[in-house]
């Protein structure tokens, strides 16, 4: 058996509220960090040999409370989405300023190319070898990282369409569990709370 135990990034600052923002490296807020402590208390209970990171600061802040004296290593797989042009810009000027690519993103967001960024499938591609090889490492690893890279982790392992994705509730600071038994993935929890 292996296990990942998935980690959401806890909450951003708030400056980044109403912005497109996946490479853009924005850190958390008070509450998220005070929030990256409970949940660092709620993850001593559980056995793991590793804590891997996204490179982006909000999940390497997360991570570094959850390791606590533990090293974070650091995967360029498990970074959020980029959407290029539009990183930075809030919804609503994107909605004003490329009406057409806006309606494209909110209608069928996971087949959208993004200017000067990437698509849903090239993240999904490489998330999914990251993750695999983390869970290849290891018998028991944390993974702090992004809604999108867990989403897409999950639609994978759950033999789920891509444009289901945003069917999987992903919250700042959520706890996700999988575990491999003879090779086949069994969610045991999904964006749970930890106390």
């Amino acid at each position: 058996m292996s296990r990942l135990i998935l980690v959401r990034h806890c909450e951003p600052e708030e400056d980044a509220r109403g912005l497109c923002y996946g490479r853009l490296d924005i850190g958390l807020s008070d509450a998220g960090r005070e929030h990256a402590k409970r949940l660092a208390a709620g993850l001593a209970r559980l056995e793991w040999d590793a804590v891997y990171a996204s490179p982006r600061v909000r999940a390497r802040e997360t991570a570094h409370a959850v390791a606590a004296a533990r090293d974070v290593l650091v995967d360029e797989g498990l970074r959020e989405l980029d959407f290029g042009e539009l990183e930075g810009r809030s919804y609503d000027e994107i909605a004003a300023s490329d009406p057409e690519l806006y309606r494209a993103w909110m209608e069928r967001p996971t087949t959208v190319s993004f200017p000067g960024g990437e698509s849903f499938a090239e993240l999904k591609a490489r998330a999914l070898e990251s993750l695999e090889r983390i869970r290849a490492a290891h018998d028991a690893a944390v993974v702090v990282t992004h809604g999108g890279v867990l989403r897409a982790g999950l639609a994978a392992w759950l033999s789920m369409p891509d444009e289901a994705i945003f069917r999987l509730d992903q919250r700042y600071g959520g706890v996700t569990i999988v575990d491999w038994l003879d090779g086949a993935p069994l969610v045991r929890l999904m964006n749970g709370a930890l106390p």
